[in-house]
C-alpha cells in the first residue's frame, strides 16, 4: 500500500520538486479556472443527434443498427476480422478466456500491474490468477523475466505445460498494454506459443496503439477493449471482443446475448449465458466517438510531446514515452520518478491535488489485494519498484484540444 491517504511532512527538497512538477504541468496546461480533471471525455462531434436518433428509433437496447455500425467502424480501425460488442470491458475480457475453455483446474499468467479487472475476468472463469513481473520501458508483461521465470516452474505433460508446484495448467498469457503503451507483443506472443498457451491480449486501454505498425489486440487469439467513461473514447460503459476466427467470434455473439437459439418466438438456450451485448444507446455514442478518434489521438500525441519537452529538465522524475518500435495512444499520460521514493510520490500527489490538478498513482500490485494474496507469482522487483515511482497526470482528449489549438 502507498499510505497516500496520510499526509505526512514533508521534506523541502520534496516540496521544491511537487513545485517544479507542477510549474511544468500549468506550463503545457495553462491556466484553468477549475479543478484539472486526470480524464474525461469529449463530445464534440455527432453524439446529441445519434443518441437522438437512436431515442426517436425506440431501438435503445442490445438490438439496433447503431451496434452493427460501432462493431463495423472498430473493424475497419483496427483491422480486426470480427468485433463483438459487449457492456463492458471487463465482461468482454471474461468471454475472451471463456472462448478458450478455461476453468478451474488453470492458471492464466497476468502482469502484477494491472487494473483489478484484469485479475477478475480471470477469477470469472474459476481459474487462478498467476502473477508475474513487468518491464519499466514498457510498464508492461517482461517477456526476458517470464522466460527465465517459465524453464523453472513450467513442466510438460503431454501435450501441454502445467505448474509444478500448483498442477494445474498454464492455460493462457494476459498481457496487459498498461496506460495505452504497447507491451513487447511479439516477444510475449513467441512464449505463449513455445509454451503451448492461448495469447489473450488486455487491450482495454490501448485503442489506437500499435506495434511494429500492427494495432494492439490483433496478435492474440482474443482481444478485449474497454470504452469506459474515462478511456480514449467512451460509449458510456462498453467493451469489444476482437478475434480473426469466426467460430471464436459465432460463439462470442452466442454467449454474449444469454445463449439464446433464434427462434421467432421461443426462448430457446443451449448453454449458460450472458448478459453481456452492448445497448443500441450506447453503441450511437460510441459511433460519435470513433469518428473522432484520428483527432484524439494527434492530440494526444502533441500533449505527450509538449509533457516530455518541460519534463525533460527536470532531473528527479521523467515523462514515460512510448517504448522503440510502438505507437501509445497516451491514454494516461504518465511521470516516473528516477528511484522508488514514497514520501516523494505521496508529496506529489498531495501537492499537484492541493493545487487543482489531479494526478493519481498507479495501482496497488493485484498479488496484494485480499483476493489475490494465495495465488501464484513470480518474483516481483520491477513492478514492486514502479508503484513507488509512477503518477498519472492529466491527459483528456478535449485538453489536448484546447491546449494545443492554434
Amino acid at each position: 500500500m502507498l499510505g497516500i491517504e496520510t499526509f505526512i511532512n514533508h521534506t523541502v527538497k520534496d516540496i521544491t520538486i511537487a513545485s517544479s512538477v507542477i510549474a511544468a504541468l500549468r506550463e503545457v496546461l495553462g491556466p484553468q479556472s477549475n479543478p484539472v480533471p486526470l480524464h474525461e471525455p469529449c463530445f464534440r462531434g455527432q453524439e446529441w443527434d445519434y443518441v437522438q436518433e437512436c431515442l426517436g428509433s425506440g431501438w435503445v437496447s442490445s438490438v439496433g443498427r447503431y451496434v452493427e455500425k460501432f462493431e463495423k467502424q472498430l473493424h475497419d480501425f483496427t483491422g480486426s476480422p470480427f468485433v463483438v460488442a459487449t457492456g463492458t470491458g471487463t465482461s468482454a475480457l471474461h468471454i475472451c478466456l471463456a472462448l478458450r475453455n478455461i476453468g478451474p483446474q488453470d492458471e492464466v499468467l497476468v502482469p502484477a500491474l494491472s487494473f483489478v479487472a484484469t485479475a477478475n475476468a480471470v477469477a470469472y472463469t474459476g481459474a487462478t490468477p498467476h502473477f508475474v513481473d513487468i518491464e519499466m520501458d514498457s510498464l508492461g508483461m517482461c517477456p526476458v523475466a517470464l522466460e527465465s521465470y517459465l524453464r523453472g516452474v513450467a513442466v510438460l505433460r503431454g501435450r501441454k505445460f502445467f505448474n509444478r508446484k500448483t498442477g494445474r495448467r498454464l492455460a493462457a498469457l494476459l498481457p496487459v498494454h498498461v496506460f495505452g503503451h504497447p507491451c513487447r507483443i511479439e516477444a510475449l506472443a513467441d512464449l505463449a506459443a513455445r509454451y503451448r498457451m492461448d495469447l489473450v491480449e488486455d487491450a482495454a486501454e490501448s485503442l489506437g496503439s500499435k506495434s511494429r505498425g500492427k494495432p494492439t489486440g490483433t496478435f492474440g487469439v482474443t482481444a478485449a477493449l474497454s470504452f469506459n467513461g474515462n478511456k480514449i473514447i467512451t460509449t458510456g460503459g462498453g467493451g469489444a471482443i476482437l478475434t480473426a476466427d469466426p467460430v471464436l467470434a459465432a460463439q462470442a455473439r452466442h454467449l454474449t446475448t444469454q445463449a439464446k437459439l433464434t427462434h421467432p418466438w421461443e426462448y430457446r438456450h443451449d448453454a449458460i449465458g450472458y448478459n453481456y451485448r452492448l445497448p443500441n444507446l450506447n453503441a450511437a455514442l460510441g459511433c460519435a466517438q470513433l469518428e473522432q478518434l484520428p483527432a484524439f489521438l494527434a492530440s494526444k500525441h502533441k500533449l505527450a510531446s509538449r509533457y516530455a519537452r518541460v519534463f525533460e529538465p527536470l532531473k528527479e522524475v521523467r515523462f514515460v514515452s512510448e517504448p522503440t518500435g510502438t505507437q501509445s495512444n497516451y491514454w494516461l499520460c504518465t511521470l516516473a520518478l528516477e528511484k522508488s521514493n514514497l514520501p516523494l510520490l505521496t508529496c506529489l500527489l498531495e501537492e499537484t491535488n492541493k493545487s487543482g490538478i489531479m494526478t493519481r498513482p498507479a495501482w496497488n500490485l493485484l498479488s496484494e489485494l485480499p483476493m489475490y494474496r494465495c495465488s501464484p507469482r513470480a518474483p516481483l522487483p520491477v513492478a514492486t519498484d514502479a508503484i513507488g515511482r509512477l503518477i498519472n497526470i492529466p491527459s483528456s482528449p478535449h485538453h489536448c484540444l484546447d491546449a494545443l489549438s492554434p
